[in-house]
């Protein structure tokens, strides 16, 4: 009877943990490759800037309000006060596809990806500011290595051009507005069902992007239609918003967010290696030293910052 009984508690444990694996890696692997996407969508014959960014949210707030039309997503936010937040995170995300639109331009999906990793560092610095979350001295020791890294890559990419230093200074903005909406989670939508929250979120990143698209030109689609530039719209519409999201939301429910955060670890291999197949661009060896750099002081920041409360809902931008 008592290994019936293991029997059975250990394939309900290989039940549970087998969605957790698969959604791990959905969103290791379509997050880290979103950057090489971007790249492919906005780059020569491709469609424009802005209105690449602006068709990919449209496209993914458009299913995700098709999902909750049906039934899903409730409850949504239960007063003007928390749909006025879930609405400012949104904005504040549309603001930073901007840059990271932008940045794209100018340096490599896996730069931008390293980059990109310093968030929790950021999130332990602003979040003490604010009084959210207090970093550990080791965190802060962290933070310091890490900002030591992107000095070093700042530099080399001046050395290289302007324009790539101005592409790290973008990626490093978004990060910041990255850091503010999740506070912004953290605080105002908790009891908000995350589909419900998404859907709010992305369709106010949608509106923003879209706004900045009329402002800013063009706003043709190229005819014809280029064949890889629309399919990485497709894929960052579908697989790098809605279902990415999907999988990081379905994560939070089920893991530990310091098991969720490695995950910054995961996207720069991923964009890193996505750029050595596919991207004529290579890295010098003083940047490849700042990407160590940073690794260091985000492995020493990550695991010494304290456990959220299983109820969070810390997103990732690509």
């Amino acid at each position: 009877m008592r290994v019936l009984r293991a029997t059975v508690t250990a394939a309900c444990v290989a039940h549970v943990e087998m969605p957790v694996v698969l959604a791990y890696l959905a969103c290791a692997l379509i997050w880290g490759t979103s950057w090489y996407g971007i790249r492919v969508c906005i780059g020569e014959g491709g469609y424009p800037t802005f209105l690449a960014a602006a068709l990919r949210f449209v496209l993914a707030g458009a299913i995700l309000c098709a999902i909750c039309a049906v039934g899903f997503g409730r409850p949504g936010p239960s007063s003007r006060r928390a749909w006025a937040w879930t609405i400012v995170a949104g904005l504040l995300n549309g603001l930073s596809y901007t840059l990271v639109y932008l940045a794209e331009e100018r340096i490599t999906g896996g730069l931008s990806a390293v980059l990109y990793g310093t968030y929790p560092i950021l999130l332990a610095g602003i979040g003490t500011a604010t009084g959210v979350e207090r970093p550990t001295a080791r965190a802060l020791i962290g933070a310091l290595i890490a900002l030591g890294g992107i000095a070093l890559i700042f530099a080399d990419r001046l050395d290289s051009s302007p324009a790539q230093s101005a592409g790290v200074a973008m990626v490093l903005g978004s990060v910041l507005l990255c850091t503010f909406y999740n506070l912004i989670f953290k605080r105002h939508a908790q009891d908000q069902h995350p589909i419900a929250t998404t859907t709010i979120f992305l369709s106010a990143t949608a509106a923003v992007l879209v706004v900045v698209t009329l402002l800013t030109g063009p706003t043709t689609l190229p005819t014809p239609l280029p064949l890889s530039p629309t399919l990485a719209l497709l894929y960052l519409g579908l697989f790098g918003s809605v279902i990415a999201f999907g999988c990081h939301i379905f994560l939070v429910k089920r893991v530990s967010l310091m098991t969720l955060s490695t995950l910054v670890f995961v996207h720069p291999l991923v964009a890193l290696s996505a750029d050595a197949l596919f991207e004529s661009q290579r890295l010098s060896p003083r940047t490849w030293l700042g990407v160590g750099i940073i690794f260091t002081g985000i492995v020493a920041s990550v695991f010494a910052l304290p456990r959220a409360p299983a109820r969070g809902r810390d997103k990732v931008p690509t």
